[in-house]
């Protein structure tokens, strides 16, 4: 994997400390989501700009200008999303810790599900493997390209006699985090259940022990620490969705 590059949203000038000085009580109240809530999506800025903002894009000669004020833009609110967090942390604040006891260490399987037991990671592993090097494309603009290898998603539902005319697949995660998926990109030969990244057990930051991988979706839908999957004709919202993402998201 290519390492992770300075961010790209970076202004020349920053915002100065009197301003923050002067709205401690609003900043408090803000935090990175809300902020890309409240502005544009990156997909959005695309179509308004008819500008391709990958990293190595090549773009049309008509567009470079427009594509150059809306990395300003860009630049700008990172920026700010930047400062901001700075300036909330908390440096004594401990996340919550948990016993071992509570650790997941099996994938729950409900809905439209013939067989519902839960599979451990070992069993897994077992099972025949996929390989593919694929681009992560994140909806904040950045990329990488990285080599993941599981259960083809497609190939455990007929093993598991998911219900594959049902629309949605959901996901949850071990971090309270949810995803789902329409069932046609579910299904899709390049969707998988990765349980390894360049040929190594999947760890973190990738998302052990289990983790939804499509080459046709942005980054965010390619939910990490997978604990349970469910089959359903009923619309599963997501965690995404309802910061404001689109929920489609394809590439």
């Amino acid at each position: 994997m290519k390492p992770l590059l300075k961010s790209v949203f970076h202004p020349r000038q920053g915002v100065g400390q009197a301003f923050l000085d002067e709205n401690r009580k609003l900043i408090a109240q803000i935090d990175r989501r809300n902020v890309l809530r409240g502005s544009l999506t990156l997909g959005g800025l695309t179509l308004l700009g008819g500008c391709d903002l990958s990293e190595n894009a090549q773009l049309r000669p008509c567009t470079v200008s427009k594509n150059a004020e809306l990395q300003t833009v860009l630049r700008a609110v990172s920026d700010w999303n930047d400062r901001v967090q700075a300036f909330i942390f908390r440096p004594d604040h401990l996340a919550p810790t948990y016993s071992e006891a509570q650790v997941v260490k099996q994938l729950e399987l409900s809905g439209l599900i013939e067989d519902k037991r839960p599979w451990t990671v070992e069993q897994l592993y077992e099972l025949p493997e996929q390989e593919m090097i694929i681009k992560h494309i994140c909806v904040e603009g950045w990329d990488y390209i990285g080599q993941w290898s599981g259960v083809n998603l497609r190939a455990f539902f007929q093993r598991i006699g998911a219900d594959t005319t049902a629309k949605y697949v959901a996901f949850r995660c071990a971090d309270d985090y949810t995803e789902s998926l329409d069932m046609a990109t579910a299904l899709h030969p390049q969707t998988m259940l990765a349980t390894k990244y360049a040929k190594e057990p999947i760890g973190d930051p990738f998302g052990f022990p289990l983790r939804l991988r499509t080459a046709t979706k942005l980054g965010f839908k390619n939910a990490k620490w997978v604990t349970a999957i469910e089959v359903t004709n009923d619309f599963p919202d997501t965690f995404s969705r309802k910061q404001g993402f689109n929920w489609f998201a394809g590439l």
